[in-house]
């Protein structure tokens, strides 16, 4: 049987959940939403959060708070998801698609700098793959920051306030955070995101906006019920991919390949899947994996630089990445003994 690349790692827990939003026949916005809301506002230590019924809405959200000009640059990950480039041009403001370091995927922050410098206003910091940017060097630049801890959700950063060192969960550090709950996102409803405000002082323009929104932007219960319970098990499954992780990568140093470096001096970051920057091409090791039974994905076929290849012309990191970097199956549901088969084909990658 092919061993696939993603799973929503949904068990009989979330299946009860959602079953039982259904037989009780309340499936539009009501008690689960406000359950998931306030289990975002402890996990993320976040002032305010709501449920939107998707990550586009979200930002669409945050963007429309800050008050930018219009025709203000948003400077964007060049390997975000396509739909925040779409979604900042649907907002009358200007996609800035900056590169990002070959050995984190995420953005340059001399590239930033930069972008700031050529109008950039506010930075969508895409947190990818599991990775824990450094907050501090971020924050240095006084610029407004939205958050996207889709992939790297239940990651935390060591935060030095000058006196202690402070753990702090990534979602907190932006004016606004936004937390995807799409199919192959960290935690999944199915669809939908929340988006959180991590400051008192910013909780209240969003909670005005909200008492405002239409119906059919606010995340139903039947997603809500699903998202409640898979944020409920976070920790658990995160064991698990941890695990897996530690397997996955000892094989990998036995061959020509590697994966990106993971930040651990001031960070705790998580696994999302088991991404594998590639030496040969991605086609031959594809098909390698195939005869083996196992399916792999481009970590970023769905990425601005790939959709919206001509505004990023500049991003070379970037494009290095999407053609090469691959996920290989890493989920909870997947057991050892299809963990040990995935591991042995890493092993011996072409």
């Amino acid at each position: 049987m092919l061993i696939k690349p993603f799973s929503s790692t949904i068990r009989r827990r979330e299946m009860d959940a959602v079953l039982t939003c259904m037989v009780e026949e309340k499936i539009g916005p009501g008690d689960l939403m406000v359950r998931l809301i306030n289990l975002a506002k402890e996990k993320f230590s976040v002032s305010g959060a709501i449920a939107l019924r998707s990550p586009a809405i979200a930002l669409n959200y945050a963007l429309s708070l800050l008050n930018l000009e219009d025709g203000a640059g948003v400077i964007l990950s060049a390997l975000a998801p396509s739909w925040q480039y779409q979604c900042v041009l649907t907002a009358g403001l200007k996609p800035m698609p900056v590169d990002v370091s070959i050995e984190t995927g995420l953005v340059d922050v001399d590239l930033v700098k930069e972008g700031i410098t050529n109008g950039g206003r506010v930075l969508v910091l895409y947190e990818s793959l599991g990775q824990v940017p450094d907050f501090k060097k971020f924050e240095d630049l006084n610029i407004p920051i939205i958050e996207d801890i889709s992939q790297n959700a239940g990651a935390k950063y060591f935060h030095n306030d000058g006196e202690n060192t402070i753990e702090k969960p990534v979602g907190s550090f932006g004016v606004f955070s936004i937390l995807g709950l799409e199919e192959q996102d960290i935690i999944t409803a199915g669809g939908g995101a929340v988006l959180m405000a991590p400051n008192k002082r910013d909780w209240p323009v969003l909670e005005k906006k909200i008492e405002i929104a239409p119906i059919t932007d606010i995340l139903p219960d039947i997603n809500s019920a699903l998202a409640w319970v898979q944020l409920k098990e976070h920790k658990r499954n995160e064991t698990i991919r941890s695990q897996m992780y530690d397997i996955y990568a000892r094989s990998l140093q036995q061959g020509k390949h590697k994966t990106f470096s993971r930040i651990t001096e001031n960070a705790s970051p998580i696994v999302y899947s088991f991404p594998v920057i590639l030496e040969s091409g991605y086609s031959e090791v594809k098909a390698y994996a195939l005869r083996k039974e196992i399916e792999i994905a481009q970590a970023f076929d769905h990425s601005i630089i790939t959709i919206f290849p001509e505004a990023c012309v500049n991003c070379q990191q970037a494009q290095s990445l999407a053609f090469r970097c691959a996920l290989f199956p890493l989920y909870p549901r997947l057991g050892g003994k299809k963990a040990e088969k995935v591991a042995k084909v890493l092993a011996t990658l072409p």
